[in-house]
Protein backbone atom coordinates (compact mmCIF):
# COMPACT_ATOMS: atom_id res chain seq x y z
CA UNK A 1 0.00 0.00 0.00
CA UNK A 2 1.21 3.52 -0.37
CA UNK A 3 -0.29 7.14 0.68
CA UNK A 4 1.03 9.47 -1.93
CA UNK A 5 0.93 13.09 -0.95
CA UNK A 6 0.50 15.59 -4.61
CA UNK A 7 1.24 19.30 -4.68
CA UNK A 8 -1.74 21.61 -6.12
CA UNK A 9 -2.24 25.28 -6.45
CA UNK A 10 -5.44 26.50 -4.93
CA UNK A 11 -8.23 26.25 -7.58
CA UNK A 12 -10.23 28.66 -9.00
CA UNK A 13 -13.60 26.63 -9.89
CA UNK A 14 -16.08 25.56 -6.88
CA UNK A 15 -15.83 22.44 -8.02
CA UNK A 16 -11.71 22.34 -7.91
CA UNK A 17 -11.67 23.82 -4.20
CA UNK A 18 -11.19 20.22 -2.31
CA UNK A 19 -8.41 21.48 -0.25
CA UNK A 20 -8.23 20.09 3.11
CA UNK A 21 -10.36 22.66 5.65
CA UNK A 22 -11.61 21.75 9.69
CA UNK A 23 -15.48 21.92 8.72
CA UNK A 24 -18.44 21.00 9.70
CA UNK A 25 -19.63 18.37 7.53
CA UNK A 26 -23.22 17.42 8.79
CA UNK A 27 -25.96 19.79 9.20
CA UNK A 28 -28.23 19.60 11.86
CA UNK A 29 -31.15 19.00 9.72
CA UNK A 30 -31.86 14.80 8.90
CA UNK A 31 -30.55 14.04 5.60
CA UNK A 32 -32.91 11.74 3.87
CA UNK A 33 -30.82 9.66 1.43
CA UNK A 34 -27.92 9.50 -0.80
CA UNK A 35 -29.77 9.95 -4.09
CA UNK A 36 -31.16 13.27 -2.63
CA UNK A 37 -29.31 16.50 -4.57
CA UNK A 38 -29.91 20.29 -4.28
CA UNK A 39 -30.62 21.82 -7.92
CA UNK A 40 -27.03 24.02 -8.23
CA UNK A 41 -25.23 20.28 -7.83
CA UNK A 42 -27.86 18.69 -10.27
CA UNK A 43 -26.93 21.02 -13.07
CA UNK A 44 -23.11 20.91 -11.92
CA UNK A 45 -22.43 17.12 -11.98
CA UNK A 46 -24.53 17.01 -15.35
CA UNK A 47 -22.46 20.07 -17.09
CA UNK A 48 -20.04 20.03 -20.03
CA UNK A 49 -17.65 21.24 -17.51
CA UNK A 50 -17.51 18.63 -15.14
CA UNK A 51 -17.42 16.46 -17.63
CA UNK A 52 -14.42 17.49 -19.13
CA UNK A 53 -12.96 17.88 -15.84
CA UNK A 54 -13.31 14.31 -15.04
CA UNK A 55 -12.16 13.04 -18.33
CA UNK A 56 -8.81 15.38 -18.47
CA UNK A 57 -7.85 15.38 -15.12
CA UNK A 58 -9.47 13.11 -12.46
CA UNK A 59 -10.37 9.87 -14.40
CA UNK A 60 -6.58 9.59 -15.79
CA UNK A 61 -5.10 10.19 -12.25
CA UNK A 62 -6.98 8.00 -11.06
CA UNK A 63 -6.86 5.09 -13.01
CA UNK A 64 -3.08 5.89 -13.86
CA UNK A 65 -1.71 2.54 -12.78
CA UNK A 66 -4.19 -0.20 -12.41
CA UNK A 67 -5.62 -2.60 -15.54
CA UNK A 68 -9.52 -2.21 -15.80
CA UNK A 69 -9.59 -5.99 -17.15
CA UNK A 70 -12.86 -6.68 -19.92
CA UNK A 71 -15.84 -6.14 -17.51
CA UNK A 72 -15.79 -3.32 -15.18
CA UNK A 73 -18.61 -2.27 -12.93
CA UNK A 74 -19.37 1.79 -11.86
CA UNK A 75 -21.34 2.43 -8.96
CA UNK A 76 -23.27 5.72 -8.75
CA UNK A 77 -22.61 6.83 -12.35
CA UNK A 78 -25.24 10.03 -12.00
CA UNK A 79 -25.88 11.90 -15.19
CA UNK A 80 -22.57 9.23 -16.75
CA UNK A 81 -19.97 11.82 -16.84
CA UNK A 82 -17.37 9.50 -15.23
CA UNK A 83 -19.32 6.73 -17.91
CA UNK A 84 -18.55 7.98 -21.08
CA UNK A 85 -14.73 8.01 -20.60
CA UNK A 86 -14.52 4.44 -18.99
CA UNK A 87 -16.79 2.63 -21.32
CA UNK A 88 -13.86 3.17 -23.97
CA UNK A 89 -11.51 1.11 -22.00
CA UNK A 90 -13.39 -2.24 -20.93
CA UNK A 91 -15.36 -4.48 -23.25
CA UNK A 92 -18.01 -4.35 -21.33
CA UNK A 93 -19.22 -1.68 -18.73
CA UNK A 94 -22.45 -2.38 -16.15
CA UNK A 95 -23.71 0.61 -14.35
CA UNK A 96 -26.13 0.68 -10.93
CA UNK A 97 -27.61 3.82 -9.95
CA UNK A 98 -29.69 4.30 -7.37
CA UNK A 99 -32.04 7.14 -9.00
CA UNK A 100 -34.75 5.76 -10.81
CA UNK A 101 -35.07 8.47 -13.40
CA UNK A 102 -31.45 9.10 -13.43
CA UNK A 103 -30.96 5.14 -14.49
CA UNK A 104 -33.49 5.59 -17.07
CA UNK A 105 -31.69 8.59 -18.63
CA UNK A 106 -28.64 6.62 -18.54
CA UNK A 107 -30.15 3.77 -20.54
CA UNK A 108 -31.81 5.78 -23.10
CA UNK A 109 -28.20 7.54 -23.35
CA UNK A 110 -26.07 4.65 -23.49
CA UNK A 111 -28.40 2.37 -25.75
CA UNK A 112 -26.85 0.32 -28.28
CA UNK A 113 -23.53 0.69 -26.60
CA UNK A 114 -21.66 -1.56 -24.45
CA UNK A 115 -23.16 -0.13 -20.98
CA UNK A 116 -25.63 -1.92 -19.26
CA UNK A 117 -27.45 0.36 -17.18
CA UNK A 118 -29.17 -1.20 -13.97
CA UNK A 119 -31.13 0.31 -11.19
CA UNK A 120 -30.39 -0.60 -7.57
CA UNK A 121 -28.44 0.07 -4.59
CA UNK A 122 -24.56 -0.02 -4.62
CA UNK A 123 -25.07 -1.54 -0.41
CA UNK A 124 -26.71 -4.41 -2.23
CA UNK A 125 -25.69 -5.39 -5.53
CA UNK A 126 -27.33 -7.65 -7.62
CA UNK A 127 -24.06 -10.01 -8.86
CA UNK A 128 -22.46 -12.81 -8.31
CA UNK A 129 -19.62 -13.33 -6.20
CA UNK A 130 -16.39 -12.65 -8.80
CA UNK A 131 -18.46 -10.99 -11.19
CA UNK A 132 -15.99 -8.34 -12.45
CA UNK A 133 -12.74 -7.46 -13.26
CA UNK A 134 -12.74 -3.46 -11.90
CA UNK A 135 -14.88 -1.65 -10.23
CA UNK A 136 -15.37 2.54 -10.25
CA UNK A 137 -17.03 5.44 -7.67
CA UNK A 138 -15.98 8.29 -8.88
CA UNK A 139 -17.04 11.85 -6.48
CA UNK A 140 -19.94 9.62 -4.99
CA UNK A 141 -19.11 8.20 -2.05
CA UNK A 142 -19.76 11.29 -0.14
CA UNK A 143 -23.46 11.22 -1.22
CA UNK A 144 -23.66 8.09 0.84
CA UNK A 145 -25.15 9.19 4.40
CA UNK A 146 -23.15 7.15 6.75
CA UNK A 147 -19.82 5.56 7.43
CA UNK A 148 -21.78 2.26 7.95
CA UNK A 149 -23.28 2.70 4.39
CA UNK A 150 -20.08 3.82 2.92
CA UNK A 151 -18.52 0.94 4.11
CA UNK A 152 -21.36 -1.83 2.86
CA UNK A 153 -21.11 -0.31 -0.07
CA UNK A 154 -17.32 -0.96 -0.16
CA UNK A 155 -18.12 -4.11 0.87
CA UNK A 156 -20.48 -5.13 -1.66
CA UNK A 157 -17.58 -4.12 -4.55
CA UNK A 158 -15.20 -6.28 -2.82
CA UNK A 159 -17.31 -9.11 -2.83
CA UNK A 160 -18.62 -8.87 -6.94
CA UNK A 161 -14.67 -8.45 -7.71
CA UNK A 162 -12.58 -11.21 -9.04
CA UNK A 163 -9.87 -12.34 -7.15
CA UNK A 164 -7.06 -9.54 -7.89
CA UNK A 165 -9.58 -7.06 -9.17
CA UNK A 166 -9.36 -3.38 -8.77
CA UNK A 167 -11.50 -0.82 -7.28
CA UNK A 168 -10.68 2.82 -8.62
CA UNK A 169 -12.05 5.85 -7.66
CA UNK A 170 -11.75 9.13 -6.74
CA UNK A 171 -13.52 11.81 -4.14
CA UNK A 172 -14.12 15.45 -2.71
CA UNK A 173 -12.16 16.29 0.41
CA UNK A 174 -13.96 18.46 2.59
CA UNK A 175 -13.92 22.16 2.58
CA UNK A 176 -15.95 25.26 3.79
CA UNK A 177 -17.23 26.30 0.14
CA UNK A 178 -18.20 22.46 -0.95
CA UNK A 179 -20.11 21.89 2.61
CA UNK A 180 -22.27 24.55 1.26
CA UNK A 181 -22.71 24.06 -1.62
CA UNK A 182 -23.85 20.83 -0.62
CA UNK A 183 -26.99 22.61 1.37
CA UNK A 184 -30.06 20.37 1.94
CA UNK A 185 -27.70 17.97 -0.14
CA UNK A 186 -26.16 14.52 2.30
CA UNK A 187 -22.59 15.50 2.23
CA UNK A 188 -20.40 12.59 3.88
CA UNK A 189 -17.06 13.03 3.11
CA UNK A 190 -14.15 10.68 3.47
CA UNK A 191 -11.04 11.18 5.56
CA UNK A 192 -7.63 9.84 4.05
CA UNK A 193 -6.07 8.21 6.73
CA UNK A 194 -9.49 6.64 7.98
CA UNK A 195 -10.21 5.41 4.35
CA UNK A 196 -7.05 3.90 4.56
CA UNK A 197 -8.03 1.74 7.64
CA UNK A 198 -11.08 1.17 6.59
CA UNK A 199 -10.43 -0.49 3.08
CA UNK A 200 -7.72 -2.55 5.04
CA UNK A 201 -10.25 -3.78 7.22
CA UNK A 202 -12.88 -4.94 5.15
CA UNK A 203 -10.05 -6.88 3.31
CA UNK A 204 -9.23 -4.65 0.23
CA UNK A 205 -4.87 -5.42 -0.49
CA UNK A 206 -2.50 -2.75 -2.61
CA UNK A 207 -4.18 -0.03 -1.48
CA UNK A 208 -3.03 3.37 -3.25
CA UNK A 209 -3.97 7.12 -2.22
CA UNK A 210 -3.79 10.31 -3.60
CA UNK A 211 -4.66 13.66 -1.59
CA UNK A 212 -4.16 17.04 -3.08
CA UNK A 213 -7.08 19.02 -4.54
CA UNK A 214 -9.05 15.69 -3.89
CA UNK A 215 -8.63 12.01 -2.75
CA UNK A 216 -8.09 9.69 -5.78
CA UNK A 217 -7.54 5.83 -4.32
CA UNK A 218 -7.14 1.87 -6.13
CA UNK A 219 -7.32 -1.24 -3.65
CA UNK A 220 -7.27 -4.55 -4.92
CA UNK A 221 -9.10 -7.82 -3.74
CA UNK A 222 -6.47 -10.31 -3.00
CA UNK A 223 -5.29 -12.31 -5.78
CA UNK A 224 -6.49 -15.52 -3.66
CA UNK A 225 -9.11 -16.31 -1.33
CA UNK A 226 -7.82 -16.92 2.26
CA UNK A 227 -10.09 -19.95 2.52
CA UNK A 228 -8.02 -21.55 -0.33
CA UNK A 229 -4.59 -20.75 1.62
CA UNK A 230 -6.01 -22.81 4.39
CA UNK A 231 -6.46 -25.84 2.35
CA UNK A 232 -4.34 -28.59 1.99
Amino acid sequence: MAYVPMETSTPACLFLDMGWKATACRTSVPLPSVYVMNTDHAELCASPGWAAHLHDEMLPLAIGRPELGEELLEVGPGPGAATDWLRTRVSRLVAVEIETEAAARLSERFAGTNVEVRQGSGTALEFADDSFDSAASFTMLHHVPTTALQNLLLAEILRVLRPGGVLVGADSLPSQSLHAFHEDDVYNPVEPAAFLVRLQTLGYVDITLGVGSRLTFSAHKPPVRLSELSEP
